[in-house]
């Protein structure tokens, strides 16, 4: 959807509202440093399907006694009808593997556009289980896999099984019965691709909307699978779940640097949603009225994020210390602010004086939740037309001034220094997943994707300054034709100076680039927490947690699902 007028002229202009500068907000240290917020892409769908009451309902299910078999679901938008097919099938341990390189998984599923009838269920039951060896049709819009927690799915089913609950604090340590290791969309082996999604299926039009959804229904069948195993396993003693404690169940993910080059390829589309929420936020510092009733939510979130900093587990010494930091940013707020708060501008200016970057974010999500009548609109603002245009008219001039006033992030790196090239980026062919080279010590650099915009921008400078020195007066069309091969990165240059956020500012090809932050950025704009990095590489997450289940659709909702504690059972 187009940005309207009225949200344009907040972003620009003299009277436009304070928004952070761009060198702040886009450096990476930074966006890895986000939490979820009001606007993360799970909270809106689900803001969503509570608002227009969607009918969720299975049609069939088939499961045997140890939870194996088909489900079919079948759900109502006010717009259309969709299908949510899963394949629930025996994985033996020595099969089971969370790498994209597996090829068997506990659960296998598909969003799918309209009604299945037997004919297509039998196409989808020869093809969903297979993953990328299969092959489905433009009525897919996502396609996805789940493995069972170790940890938890077993020992849940037992505790049903004789009559108790799970132990809450365990579920914190852990708190999923089953974690995805892929969600493949937009137009990937067969499906249909985000041009017709977003223009004929209203009820998905937002950035990963469908693919938030296929991860939200998981969720909701892994809660049904463990009581419909224990009910079966000892129907005499068996008790269902609590509802407090089914949505203190999320759904596990586990993301790696899979996600990266998503950040970098789509500039335009990452420009919008960091545009919004600083639009947000710009709105809060300005517009956001204080009084009692607000001076209360506002310490009673800054003790719930504690809390949930507090109970998020992991075994990384960098998260630990992290972790460690936002404890230590949330207590000296509320003792900041233990006399009240005269205005939220400079409780955020003191915040950029006195707390880690990760404390710093979090009072941003924090002041977002205060105000979702200042918020909630710009959640229908996430989309972009993703392209990049030439414009050959442009004098050479003027492109140089761009790159100078633009890009001056990129021209300070001196890429005579050492380590300041040392990393490549490219696609493993045997596992198929993006990986990180050493140049010095691997071949493979002329394969390498093209993330490394900041040299790219300095290589461009250089030639372009040399070009102008002898044709000052040739318009970009001129300097194309001498150098072809900078097309690509011209025309990044032009189309993101008409934004105002714009390109992540790092050197991505620096032996001492942090992956994370790129993995932390996007999955805060998707809604997850508990992040408990594995490597610097890969990180596994919560998604969904504390988020209303399927039963809850049609009752009264609050939309106060931010930061989740262990409920009290």
């Amino acid at each position: 959807m187009t940005t309207p007028a009225s949200i344009q002229a907040a972003l620009r202009g003299d009277n436009a509202l304070p928004l952070r500068p761009v060198d702040q907000v886009m450096n990476l240290e930074r966006l890895g440093s986000i939490h979820q917020s009001r606007l993360s892409f799970m909270r809106t769908l689900v803001r969503r399907i509570m608002r227009e009451r969607w009918q969720i309902k299975p049609v069939q299910f088939n499961l045997n006694d140890q939870g194996y078999g088909t489900v079919i679901y079948e759900i109502h938008t006010p717009n259309k009808c969709y299908s949510f097919v899963l394949f629930s099938d025996y994985l033996s341990p020595e099969e089971r593997n969370d790498r994209v390189i597996a090829t068997k998984w506990d659960l296998t599923m598909a969003l799918v556009d309209g009604e299945v009838d037997d004919i297509y269920l039998e196409k989808l039951r020869q093809n969903v289980p297979l993953q990328e060896a299969g092959r489905v049709d433009a009525r897919v819009f996502v396609l996805s896999r789940a493995n069972r927690s170790a940890r938890n799915f077993d020992y849940v089913v037992a505790q049903l099984a004789k009559g108790e609950q799970p132990d809450v604090e365990q579920i914190a340590k852990v708190g999923y019965l089953y974690r995805t290791t892929a969600v493949y969309g937009s137009g990937k082996l067969g499906m249909s691709d985000w041009e017709k999604v977003a223009s004929r299926h209203p009820d998905f039009a937002r950035p990963f909307a469908a693919e938030m959804f296929v991860c939200l229904m998981l969720r909701n069948f892994s809660l049904i699978q463990a009581e419909h195993i224990a009910r079966h396993q000892a129907p005499e003693t068996c008790t269902p779940m609590l509802p407090e404690v089914k949505r203190f169940f999320g759904i596990g993910n586990s993301t790696g640097l899979g996600m990266a080059p998503y950040l970098i390829n789509h500039p335009l589309l990452i420009n919008q949603w960091v545009e919004m929420r600083e639009l947000a936020l710009a709105r809060v510092r300005v517009l956001g009225t204080l009084n009692p009733r607000i001076a209360a939510q506002f310490q009673e979130l800054l003790q719930r994020c504690a809390a949930h900093t507090a109970e998020t587990v992991t075994e990384d010494e960098w998260q630990t210390e992290n972790n460690r930091l936002v404890l230590q940013d949330l207590q000296q707020l509320q003792q900041h602010c233990s006399e009240g708060v005269s205005d939220w501008d400079s409780l955020l200016r003191w915040s950029e004086q006195h707390c880690s970057l990760q404390g710093q974010e979090m009072l941003v999500s924090i002041l977002l939740e205060l105000y979702p009548e200042l918020v909630n609109e710009l959640e229908d603002y996430h989309c972009a037309e993703e392209f990049l245009d030439l414009d050959p008219v442009m004098p050479v001039s003027e492109l140089k001034s761009v790159i100078e006033q633009r890009y001056r992030w990129a021209l300070d790196y001196d890429f005579s220094e050492e380590g300041s090239r040392d990393i490549f980026w490219y696609r493993s062919e045997e596992k198929m997943e993006p990986r990180l080279g050493n140049a010095a010590e691997e071949d493979g650099k002329d394969k390498q994707m093209a993330l490394g915009v900041a040299y790219a921008v300095r290589k461009c400078y250089d030639q372009l300054s040399a070009y102008i020195a002898e044709h000052p007066d040739h318009s970009t069309a001129r300097f194309m034709v001498a150098q072809p091969k900078l097309r690509g990165i011209v025309r990044r240059i032009q189309s993101m100076n008409r934004c105002i956020y714009g390109d992540i500012q790092a050197n991505l090809l620096d032996r001492d680039i942090l992956p994370m932050h790129l993995l932390r950025a996007k999955l805060a704009f998707f809604g997850v927490g508990k992040f408990d990095p594995r490597s610097r590489l890969w990180v596994r997450n919560t998604m969904f947690q504390g988020a209303p289940l399927l039963e809850d659709i049609g009752h009264c909702f609050n939309d106060d699902w931010f930061m989740p504690l262990a409920p009290k059972v």
